[in-house]
């Protein structure tokens, strides 16, 4: 019972423990593979997405493409995950005493100011997207799922993944 006190007390942490972290991403892991047969993914939501705005302002041009044929744009486990991650997000930020309202994380405003980032976001949303569709899959479709599924193509991404975002913080920060 003792355990269960203190994994609650973590929860309200604003830092938790890498340990449990990982432990209830492995959890989760585990219940999606059980319950949907399906792995962890966020990458498809995006298309999702797209697609569900497609069918409000062309539907019949949206039907016919043939992704959409093959994937047609529905509610999906994955845009409930995406949402889901969103919405912890704000409660973890929340309970951990970190949240507020900002449009430009206080980092980025002392290094590069508050101009570049809104342009800079969207650059940057735009090319995560697109790698992700290109590469078959996100961090946390290869790095979560298809490590967890031992796949080398999920591991050489997983590695990419680490090295492109070195680069990349070294270039921004």
């Amino acid at each position: 019972m003792n355990n269960y006190h203190e994994i609650i007390q973590e929860l309200g942490k604003a830092v938790w423990s890498p340990y449990l972290a990982g432990a209830l991403i492995g959890m989760l892991a585990w219940l999606t593979f059980t319950i949907s047969n399906k792995p962890i993914g966020a990458s498809s939501a995006y298309a999702t997405v797209a697609g569900l705005i497609g069918k409000i302002f062309a539907k019949k041009h949206t039907l016919n493409l043939k992704y959409y044929q093959e994937n047609p744009p529905e509610l999906s486990w994955e845009l409930v995950f995406v949402l889901s991650v969103i919405g912890g997000s704000f409660i973890s930020s929340y309970t951990g005493g970190e949240f507020e309202m900002r449009w430009v994380p206080r980092l980025w405003e002392e290094i590069h100011g508050s101009s570049l980032y809104g342009i800079t976001g969207l650059v940057g949303g735009i090319l995560m997207a697109f790698g992700a569709r290109l590469a078959g899959g996100c961090t946390s479709g290869h790095g979560i799922s298809g490590t967890l599924q031992l796949s080398l193509g999920s591991w050489v991404s997983l590695l990419c993944f680490f090295i492109g975002g070195i680069i990349g913080a070294q270039f921004l920060y």
